[in-house]
Parts: C-alpha cells; structure tokens; sequence
C-alpha cells in the first residue's frame, strides 16, 4: 500500500442519506408543436424560400431534447422547399477534428437518420468579416456558403465570465461557428475580454446577412426544455439578455450554502462546457465569475462517455479517481484548454487508486471540517440536482428547508470490493 493511502485508510466517513431538492418546474411538453409555433411566427418561417440551402447549428451541449427541435426545424425546411442539413457549432470540441465533432453530434443523439437531414462537418472556415477593432471573423466554410443559417441554442449562465451575453445565441455566432479558428481568435484576449468579445464579433456576424433567425433555448432547474422563442437577428441583441435573467432565475443549485467535501460522480461535456457547472460546483475556472456551493475540497470520480475522453474541467477538482484518470483523452482534453487559453482547467489533480481513497483524502486534507462530524454533498453530475446525497452533519440543515425532503434512512457510501462507488 503506498504511504499516501496508508495515511487516509483510518478516516472514517460519514453515512450518507438521500435528499430530494424542489425547484420551480415551468416545462414544455409537446416539443415539436412548441417549435412549429415559433417557426410559424410571421417574419420567421417566411425567409425560408424553395431551393435555398439552409445551414442549421449543432452545438455540443446536452441540450434536452435537440434532435426532436433539430428534426422538427429541417423538417419545415423541407416543407417549405429548402434544402436543411446540420452543421457541428461548437469551436474546438472534438478534439479539433471533423470526424470528432460529428461524433459528439451523434452522441447527443443528434444523426442524419435521428434528423433527417445531412450533416455536414468540417474544421474549415471562411473569413466574412472584420470587428470594429480589426479582429477577423471566421464561420464554418458549410455555413458560409449556404443561402442562410438557423442558430439554434440554450441561453445559460456561463461557466468563466459575467455580461449580457453569456452562453446563447450571440456565443455561438461568436464561438461555435467560428470552429477551432474562429475561437482561437475570440479567446486570445481571455476571458476577462469575453463579455465585450461576444457581442463585438456577433455583430459582425448578424451584419453578413447569412443569419436567418435564431431559436434561443431555457430549461428548467431539471433540465427539461421549458421555454423557445424564434428571434430575428436584429432582436438578438435586445432580447437575448432579457432570456438570460430568465435563465437565471430558473437555474438550479445546491440548496446548502457551504460543504467540508462536494463529489462530483461524473463530469462531461454534455454537463458543462467545465464538465461540471461552476454555477453549482462554485469551481470556477477564471476569476470573472462567481456563485456555487462553498466547498474546501471537491472530488470528480468519472468521465462521460459523451465526452469521448474530454476531461476538460478536471483541473478544477483536488482529488480524482484512478478510472477519471484513465478515461481521459489528453489530445481531446488539452485541444479544448488550449484555445480557450485556461490551462488550469486540465492540470491532472491528485490521483487516487479509487474513489474511497479519492474521497477520503479530500476530507483528511480539510483545514476547517469536524472529522468527527464532516459536512459531505454527492451529486450524480451538475446537470441533474434533484437529487443528491448529504451527510447526517447536513440533516437538521436539511430539516429546516421546505425545498429539501429526505428520503429513508442514513446509509454507509455503497463502495463495491474495488473501492469504487456503485451508480449514484
């Protein structure tokens, strides 16, 4: 046994009860006739002409329910005589590669035959413009030279940076279309920039002409789809920062100000472009933002396998499990920090053999924990917090909060022989 796991091997960990949280749960339930009716607005649906080739946003985010939304906007494509294939938007995700970009399509469920459509992907760009400050403006080659391009996304806070726009519409315009290239250039300032970046290079994409509407995107503290709306491009502007105080205001959390130790079971990028939501972690990756749950240490103990070995985010956790570290794809994972220039975000941290070790060596680690009585959070991931699991040193907390209900009785971490947790 080497000496660092011999030091964690008498820490005792506490029982762990579960714990569901209450969130507002405003929700769409028939998804294709909600994004007809968007489409089916006057001045939307119309631009939309026979013949035209029309180039429609595949981002790499687990949005819920985008292959339905994706079909149902390539069929009234087809409907209306056009001629709709899909495009990957998502800068250097994949790898930075063609093939590994359609690849996370097809991970979110996003194919030709799930669509219906096409899907066209490359990493070349065309140059459509210049900033006012004299950046180049770069867009998916496919996009570029199509009559006209549907931006389809979810208007979110984002993980590294505050400002009208954050992660939607104008981002994608900015981020996602402009492939590895275009990001490259956008992120070269850092995200201390980004809040004048975005809108400044989404300007001048608006200005080309090749937009045709945007679908802007919010979903619930669950994750489910709970408001659409078509806007032209001369609205995105204006409305987008209205949609993003929506989205704030419906955004989930974890109802507990501070923790000794947070687990994370899985990070990914079809969870957070930091593969776990600083907005619910509190790891942040820059100093531009801030929020979350206070934590003295946070433990991630897997990959996605949406993520295809992107780990982008680990950097942001203290200790991580031996099977998160041999999930990883360092070309993937390094790619993505690399353009975006936060190399702390993919620093490999402590590695423990398993996830008992992982967790333990977080608690032993705390300056300011009650060993005897340690204050410990697990999630599943940051996209699904309806329910978590909370220490008994949580439960009289829990007791007091009408949004909290806890569900039977303390029970020990469910390690399996190997050390490792059982499904969460």
């Amino acid at each position: 046994m080497p000496v660092y796991t011999d030091m964690v091997k008498d820490i005792e960990l506490p029982n762990m009860i579960e714990v569901h949280q209450t969130f507002s749960r405003p929700k769409i339930v028939e998804i294709e006739k909600a994004v007809r009716a968007e489409l089916e607005k006057e001045g939307i649906g119309n631009k939309i002409k026979p013949q035209m080739k029309i180039a429609i946003t595949g981002g790499s985010r687990g949005i819920c329910n985008i292959p339905v939304i994706l079909r149902t906007i390539a069929s009234f494509c087809k409907e209306c005589g056009a001629q709709p294939f899909i495009f990957p938007a998502m800068g250097s995700h994949g790898g930075g590669t063609a093939e590994g970009q359609k690849d996370i399509l097809a991970g979110l469920g996003v194919t030709e035959e799930a669509c219906g459509c096409p899907i066209r992907a490359t990493m070349e760009v065309e140059q459509i413009g210049v900033t006012e400050e004299g950046h180049p403006v770069y867009i998916d080659a496919n996009a570029a030279q199509a009559d006209g391009v549907i931006v389809v996304n979810r208007i979110k806070p984002h993980t590294a940076f505050r400002g009208p726009y954050e992660s939607g519409l104008m981002k994608m315009l900015t981020i996602g279309m402009g492939k590895h290239v275009g990001a490259q250039v956008c992120h070269r300032a850092g995200f201390g920039r980004m809040d004048h970046l975005v809108p400044l290079f989404g300007r001048e994409v608006l200005k080309s002409g090749r937009i045709l509407f945007g679908l802007a995107i919010l979903e619930n503290a669950y994750d489910e789809t709970c408001h659409m709306e078509a806007l032209l491009p001369e609205a995105f502007a204006s409305r987008e920062p209205e949609l993003l105080k929506k989205a704030y205001e419906l955004m989930g959390q974890i109802l507990f100000d501070s923790a000794d130790v947070l687990i994370v079971d899985e990070i990914g990028k079809d969870y957070s472009g930091e593969g776990a939501d600083p907005n619910i972690s509190g790891a942040f990756p820059t100093p531009y933002a801030t929020g979350g749950l206070k934590a003295e240490r946070r433990v991630c103990l897997g990959l996605s396998p949406a993520s295809h070995g992107c780990g982008y985010g680990c950097g942001l956790f203290d200790t991580i499990s031996k099977r998160l570290y041999e999930q990883l794809d360092l070309d993937a994972t390094y790619t993505n920090a690399i353009t975006n220039t936060v190399l702390t975000a993919v620093q490999i941290p402590m590695m423990l053999p398993n996830d008992r070790d992982a967790i333990r060596t977080a608690l032993r680690s705390c300056n300011n924990a009650d060993m005897e009585n340690p204050r410990i959070i697990r999630i599943a991931n940051t996209a699904h917090i309806e329910k978590i699991y909370i220490s008994t040193a949580l439960v009289e907390e829990a007791k007091g909060n009408p949004s909290l209900e806890l569900v039977g009785e303390p029970q020990p971490f469910p390690f399996d022989e190997e050390g490792n947790l059982l499904p969460n």
